[in-house]
């Protein structure tokens, strides 16, 4: 009698074992949830605007990086070419970049929260267009979402730096003032029309709040797609879970 209850409890031992791994293999390869997809989604998100934000808001997360690096206006490429000609004009031009890649770099640490709330208001559709999407998919839903919000955060930071003094009595707004209506002098003679030279106006802290959010934009394009196409950058199990299906 033991030895058949023995038998017996073996069996079922082993019947619990199977049905267990049956269930195991079940729920790890059935469909994903709405709920999976949403919170994978959000997750990934999250990671990679903090990390985005962080890399950027860091001491020359702008400007010492090509990619993202802050310039002047396409329209002062022939003042910044010539800007030697003027007496100390190549460093004020420096300072004025580096003065507007800093305001950016700190702009950049407050930014996660911006993004946090357009993430916690994503819903489930926007999780699978985002999930069956192009590979920044996400970055675009984050861009039209928040854009306005964090240009609202980054100009006034930007406009702050162009006003700060860099010399006695100069700031990034005045040598770019100075250096602008001396250009715009020479432009505007005859002799410079004769030559084809055309007057810089550009409303410059509007463009390179701009140039600070694409830089952003960007990055988180970059860790969109390191997520989606590097199983070693899902940093979770539901990001494991979403984006490995």
């Amino acid at each position: 009698m033991r030895k058949i209850f023995y038998i017996l409890s073996l069996t079922l031992l082993w019947g619990c074992a199977e049905l267990t791994a049956v269930i195991d293999a079940y729920d790890t390869s059935a469909p994903l949830t709405e709920n999976e997809v949403a919170n994978g989604l959000k997750e990934a998100l999250r990671v990679g605007t903090d990390s985005a934000s962080s890399r950027l808001g860091h001491t020359n997360g702008y400007y010492g990086d090509e990619l993202v690096r802050i310039a002047l206006p396409k329209e002062a490429d022939i003042i910044v070419k010539n800007a030697s000609r003027i007496p100390g004009g190549d460093k004020v031009i420096e300072d004025v970049v580096k003065h507007i890649n800093r305001a950016a770099e700190d702009a950049a640490k407050e930014a996660g929260p911006v993004f946090w709330s357009a993430i916690k208001g994503m819903s489930i559709t926007d999780a699978f267009n985002i999930l069956n999407g192009e590979n920044d998919a996400a970055t675009q839903y984050l861009k039209t979402s928040t854009y306005d919000e964090l240009f609202k955060l980054y100009n006034p930071k930007i406009q702050a730096s162009l006003d700060k003094e860099i010399a006695a009595g100069v700031s990034p707004n005045v040598s770019w003032e100075t250096l602008t209506s001396k250009w715009n002098m020479i432009a505007d003679n005859p002799l410079g029309q004769m030559a084809g030279l055309n007057t810089v106006n550009v409303d410059l802290d509007a463009y390179l709040t701009e140039q600070a959010l694409n830089g952003l934009f960007i990055k988180i394009a970059e860790e969109e797609a390191h997520i989606r196409k590097d199983p070693m950058a899902r940093v979770n199990d539901i990001l494991k879970r979403v984006f490995g299906s």
